[in-house]
């Protein structure tokens, strides 16, 4: 028989109360930035932010992760020290954490799960993170199936993968673009995203190959249909991308996961869900409806060509039909979808991304509150949908926990015990003077016990063991009810285990016996770290030394090969001259291509 492995949901929380709506719409952990030390720099929270979105998930056995994702500078490392320990006794699960120099420090036996920023590609750099004492790591983006299963195969980390959301262009923590041109570092969570402009493609002699096109805005990542093979894969935790979303795009994403894996479960006992209780959602989720550029399973089964959204680094949403016919002040579209006062349209022209407001919709006619440029044929998409945004602006999910309550006669009056999915359970002994009844009272306890209302809990069934039929008011029932379903709600809280994990200080061999800038080493105790490990720092981080005509990002993004011309895969020969730059403005980043490795760099052209 093989072994029940737990998947984890792992959805992302801007804020507190979008952390809950993620669990009770099917997420196993959050995962939410703290202020001052996160990838997401506008995505921060209070400790007791976090200390409340903690005590709500793990009534569900659901955690709650903290991102402290950047580099870190010699003069906040006794603060982040301090922030770490308060983190901890907030209830926190685990840290995500960029920075070598916090394993240096001394902090609480709380979990470290490896950044995706700590660029996690090889079998060596993740078992090197398991030996040092990380209990989670996140792998890069980039990777496909097979490389991911050979990752598994030779390390027994729990494995975390990003399935949703927006795409980085660059290797994560490999990227200083922003650094380099803007002073903002995407290492410390301040990313200008200048891969989502538009830029020229200029060769050699200056031919202009594209023109004003986002050459470097991948589309988003959807993993939806391939999740049971990131699980054969040997990945455990399942990430979706979006600590700046709003929450319905964090509702209907993790609704439409939630459905997505349990029906996986079903069929496949080797799996189960890391949490508890089931979630009842009264919607549809549907993941085009939600903020996306159009989407891409990215490398998941090698290179493919159509990664980029080009036009426009905007939500484009659902493509709903084509351009029939147009008036003076009104469009008919040829779809078959629903249309509402309210919605929000798109279409792509030569200008890019181009949207519109429908004031009034008359079946597949549209009246717009202000006519746009447009022609018949033209595809038409819906990147706001009124009427679901409305929906999901409400209530939309409970989360239950079922639970079976047995009631007792006693010499003394009556015991109850109600005991949950999780075997957690509570007895209760209440005096009280029996009286037979003069009618049947079976379905009326069963009622008045059921009845949980907003609370956590489902009561699956009702046991009743009495030898006579007796008398008890509804009101009793109601109160002996209520003191189960709170002393049982105590008791989970108490019940709940956090994972602990006490650092020892490691000095295996790290995979590589020199760093570079690309080390992302910005204080003396993530260069002692390294030193421990064997490892000589040659240069400091980007941020604190601008080094002159190096690599600033480094991705397996290719555009010579979204053009057509790679040398793997044809003999056509350039019509251009390299190098290539691509040009904005005052910028001219000049790529070059390393074909044996498939990966494209980019320099900043002095």
């Amino acid at each position: 028989m093989k072994t029940v492995r737990k998947i984890e949901l792992l959805a992302p929380a801007k804020d507190k109360q979008i952390g809950k709506e993620a669990i009770l719409h099917g997420a196993d952990a959050v995962y939410i930035g703290i202020e001052g030390f996160s990838a997401r720099s506008a995505a921060g929270n209070s400790i007791e932010d976090i200390a409340e979105l903690a005590d709500f998930a793990h009534i569900y056995n659901a955690r709650v992760y903290v991102a402290m994702n950047t580099i870190l500078y010699d003069k906040e490392l006794s603060n982040v020290e301090k922030l770490i320990h308060k983190i901890y006794r907030a209830g926190a699960d685990a840290l995500i954490v960029q920075d070598m120099g916090i394993l240096q420090l001394d902090i609480p036996p709380i979990p470290l799960h490896a950044s995706t920023q700590t660029d996690n590609r090889t079998v060596e750099k993740v078992r090197f993170l398991e030996q040092a004492g990380f209990s989670q790591v996140v792998l890069a983006r980039e990777l496909s199936f097979g490389d991911i299963a050979e990752i598994a195969s030779q390390t027994s980390v729990p494995l975390e993968v990003f399935v949703h959301g927006a795409l980085c262009v660059s290797y994560s923590g490999q990227c200083y673009l922003s650094q380099a041109i803007t002073g903002r570092s995407a290492n410390r969570g301040e990313c200008a995203q200048l891969c989502r402009l538009p830029y020229d493609l200029v060769d050699a002699n200056g031919q202009v190959l594209q023109k004003n096109a986002h050459l470097l805005s991948l589309k988003d990542l959807n993993q939806s249909d391939h999740l049971e093979a990131l699980l054969d894969a040997g990945v455990s935790s399942l990430k979706i991308e979006g600590r700046l979303k709003d929450v319905s795009y964090v509702k209907n994403v993790v609704s439409a996961y939630r459905q997505k894996l349990d029906e996986i479960f079903n069929r496949r006992p080797e799996f189960t869900r890391a949490s508890s209780g089931i979630s009842k959602i009264t919607f549809a989720p549907n993941l085009s409806k939600s903020f996306n550029r159009g989407f891409t399973d990215y490398f998941s089964y090698g290179r493919q060509h159509d990664i980029v959204s080009s036009e426009s680094p905007k939500s484009v949403g659902e493509y709903i039909g084509t351009i029939k016919s147009v008036r003076r002040n009104s469009m008919v579209i040829n779809t078959k979808l629903s249309l509402d006062n309210g919605d929000g349209l798109c279409f792509i022209d030569r200008d890019g991304l181009t949207g519109f407001r429908v004031n009034r919709a008359e079946g597949n006619t549209i009246f717009p509150a202000e006519m746009p440029n447009v022609n018949v044929g033209t595809k038409i998409y819906r990147n706001y949908d009124h009427e679901f945004e409305t929906q999901l602006s409400k209530k939309t999910a409970d989360r239950k926990i079922s639970a079976v309550i047995t009631i007792s006669e006693q010499p003394f009056g009556f015991a109850l015990q109600i005991r949950d999915e999780d075997g957690v359970s509570i007895c209760l002994a209440e005096p009280f003077e029996k009286n037979p009844a003069k009618t049947e009272q079976t379905e009326n306890i069963r009622s008045q016990l059921s009845r949980t209302g907003n609370t956590p809990f489902e009561i699956k069934s009702v046991n009743i063991d009495f030898d006579s039929q007796w008398f008890i008011p509804s009101s009793i029932l109601s109160d002996w009810r209520k003191k189960l379903v709170e002393k049982l709600l105590s008791a989970r809280r108490i019940n709940y285990r956090r994972e602990t994990k006490k650092l020892q200080a490691t000095t295996h061999p790290f995979p590589t016996k020199e760093l570079t800038y690309l080390g992302n080493v910005s204080n003396e105790k993530s260069r002692l770290f390294y030193n421990a490990h064997h490892t000589e720092i040659l240069q400091p981080s980007f941020e604190q030394v601008a080094q002159k005509n190096v690599v600033l990002m480094t991705t397996r993004h290719c555009i010579k090969f979204a053009l057509g011309y790679c040398p793997k895969e044809t003999d056509r020969k350039n019509d251009f001259k390299e190098p290539l730059y691509l040009m904005n403005g005052k910028s001219k980043l000049r790529l070059s291509f390393d074909c044996k490795e498939c990966l494209m760099q980019i320099t900043q052209n002095e």
